[in-house]
């Protein structure tokens, strides 16, 4: 028993114009073809190969001495048990930030470096203490950093 064959028919005026055209049109709609029916349905691919690992939430907003959201401001976090920041990032324009960090269960510490910030009045900042940040399992911690 022979399986079903896909058949192109191509003028043949248009063979003998366009050559070597019609032969990369006619591989290019075989992989196609011949593509889709190869990988079964539900099969993995490549790309979805990879499993995500589980992950916690960090998010939060930094504020000014208005009570305004602060934007651009350099925020950084590290493991409470590291003495150097290990995630830096910025706050966007709403203020905010938010940070992946492995799931299960641990304690951060979150505060914002001012080295270079200009507020938008052109006052100068002082930063507030760290906030410690305990994360259990795959959950989300909101914190304000509050700017003076």
């Amino acid at each position: 028993m022979t399986s079903p064959r896909a058949c192109i028919l191509v003028p043949s005026s248009f063979v003998a114009h366009r050559g070597s055209r019609v032969v990369l049109l006619g591989m290019l709609l075989s992989m196609v073809c011949f593509g889709r029916a190869a990988a079964a349905p539900g099969s993995a691919s490549p790309a979805g190969s990879k499993h995500e690992k589980p992950y916690a939430l960090i998010f939060g907003t930094v504020w000014g001495p208005d009570n305004h959201p602060l934007c651009g401001v350099k925020v950084k976090i590290r493991r409470a048990d590291q003495k150097k920041a290990h995630w830096e990032l910025a706050s966007d324009h709403n203020g905010e930030f938010a940070l992946r960090v492995p799931a299960g269960q641990g304690d951060y510490l979150v505060w914002a470096d001012l080295k270079g910030y200009k507020s938008p009045g052109g006052k100068q900042l002082q930063p507030t203490q760290e906030v410690r940040v305990h994360i259990e399992n795959d959950e989300r911690a909101n914190i304000g950093l509050h700017l003076e």
